[in-house]
């Protein structure tokens, strides 16, 4: 059976009253239905970085979905998600399915006290990591329902900068890619609108590394914006050499050159080289974040919606990057962090994969190296039915 006749299981479960909520506005909007989905998206081809060739990690093939959609009383939806790369899929799923109920009967309008209250409500579990990353995909279908109920795009919601944000390519530069695949792809991210290209590095030897950055680099020219990422590999000794050694290819940034949650060494490393550091994209939580600021642990932080717990803790931890000075480059989720990244007081960039693209109807467009905010209310995307053939699981909660 391929994964198009996967059986779905699906529940639909009239919950039991929730308890009386503290309704914080009169609204009169409540919300009625949550379905929750389970979506196991096949890439390509094996996907390999740094962490394969180091031998932490098997090369990815798929990547796990975790889909929310809500319905509120006034008819409006909303749909948002969360994912996981290699393992922790059916668990965001699980925890998800255990808090979601709690939404039932509340006031879809009350994101920042529904955020807390789910996750108050798995806490015992943490407040980081697969907790936060399963409530993730309610708040932001949360927030995309608050935005069609407006008639706009989340970015005019929040209150956005610009109406385009700057893009670079990171899918076409994995390790698994050939010094000249990785040439012909760039070209082919470039010719569709593309503003930068990011490069994989990390391998186990760093004269490999430095010649296929060089090669990149002669074959963009000076010109192109030209990122590399470490993904965690380099201890601090290394990272420093490299560091240096990477200072004449003029690079916009060196990504994750250590443990993530090394903020010292990223701020040593910060302190000591011209090209900027980047990082935050492995981080669930905002305090994780706010060890980085504090240490001034890099110039672009690079925070990531679905892992943090949504777009309302991603808005905390952006307001304390603008005002610690810092850049943004908002990782992965393009169709989340988009709108996200326009809403930004500094010049963001936004990362471009199109890994997910068979998930939705829509497609987001590109033009002069920048990505445009769609016009569409909310998000502005919908599922396909490929998503639907892919789904593995599903739960439909409603009230009564």
């Amino acid at each position: 059976m391929d994964r198009g006749e996967r059986p779905i299981a699906v529940t639909a479960t009239p919950a039991t009253a929730p308890e009386a909520p503290q309704v914080a506005s009169g609204s009169g909007e409540r919300i009625e239905w949550v379905r929750l989905s389970s979506v196991r998206l096949p890439l390509a081809q094996p996907i390999s970085d740094a962490k394969v060739f180091t031998g932490r990690q098997r090369p990815m093939t798929e990547i796990m979905m975790l889909f929310a959609e809500i319905r509120s009383s006034s008819g409006h939806g909303g749909i948002g998600f969360s994912y996981s790369k290699r393992a922790g899929g059916p668990a965001q799923y699980a925890h998800a399915r255990e808090v979601a109920d709690c939404l039932l009967g509340e006031d879809p309008n009350d994101i920042g006290r529904l955020y807390e209250k789910a996750l108050w409500a798995g806490a015992s579990v943490g407040r980081s990591g697969l907790a936060t990353q399963a409530i993730a995909a309610l708040d932001i279908a949360l927030w995309d329902l608050k935005a069609k109920r407006a008639s706009l795009p989340l970015a005019k919601l929040l209150g956005a900068y610009r109406d385009s944000v700057r893009t670079y390519n990171t899918s076409g530069g994995f390790l698994h890619s050939s010094i000249a695949e990785v040439q012909e792809n760039a070209s082919r991210a470039l010719a569709s609108g593309i503003g930068g290209i990011k490069l994989k590095v990390g391998l186990p030897d760093t004269r490999e590394d430095l010649g296929r950055v060089q090669a990149i680099r002669e074959y963009l020219g000076p010109d192109v914006p030209l990122m590399v990422d470490a993904n965690q590999q380099w201890d601090r000794a290394t990272a420093l050499r490299m560091g240096r050694r990477l200072e004449e290819f003029s690079l916009t940034w060196i990504e994750e050159p250590l443990d993530a949650y090394d903020a010292q060494g990223h701020a040593a490393l910060a302190a000591a080289l011209d090209t900027p550091i980047a990082t935050g994209e492995m981080l669930s939580s905002v305090s994780e974040h706010r060890a980085l600021i504090d240490a001034r642990a890099c110039d672009i932080l690079q925070p990531d919606a679905p892992r943090v717990g949504g777009i309302t803790p991603f808005l905390r931890l952006a307001t304390l990057a603008d005002l610690s000075g810092l850049d943004l480059a908002p990782h992965f989720a393009m169709e989340i962090h988009l709108h996200l990244a326009a809403a930004y007081p500094r010049e963001p960039w936004v990362e471009h994969f199109e890994w997910l693209d068979p998930l939705f109807n829509e497609r987001l467009e590109i033009r002069d190296g920048r990505m445009v905010v769609p016009d569409r209310p909310g998000l502005g995307i919908t599922l396909s039915d490929q998503a639907l053939a892919w789904t593995v699981e599903a739960a439909e909660l409603m009230a009564r």
